[in-house]
């Protein structure tokens, strides 16, 4: 998705703009998660842009993308610009770290 949000709108209070702008970004995202999953994908994740317009749109991360369009109303823009883009997530799995060795190298059995 890549979209402009017009955040002044005629004859609408400029906070119901701005929940309902938020509202339509959550849906997506949930939207876009509940798709089935392509064989050997773990998990959708999704690039994320946020600012007045697309040139000075900077990434996000999707956990905090509508913090960055409240401050872009804060700021008194006309429009918010946001980019969000779905892609293949894999998930990476890091070993646990060894016990650490108390310097005893004698096994402990229950008795």
């Amino acid at each position: 998705m890549k979209k402009t949000y017009p955040l002044q709108i005629e004859g609408k209070h400029p906070d119901r703009v701005l929940d309902a702008t938020k509202h339509d970004i959550r849906k997506y995202i949930k939207r876009c998660r509940a798709a089935k999953l392509p064989e050997g994908v773990d998990f959708w994740d999704f690039d994320c842009k946020v600012g007045a317009d697309k040139d000075s749109a900077e990434p996000v991360h999707v956990a905090e993308v509508t913090k960055p369009v409240d401050a872009v109303a804060q700021a008194g823009h006309a429009s918010v610009y946001v980019e969000i883009i779905a892609k293949h997530g894999h998930r990476v799995y890091v070993p646990a770290p060894a016990a650490p060795n108390d310097g005893d190298d004698t096994e402990s059995t229950p008795h």
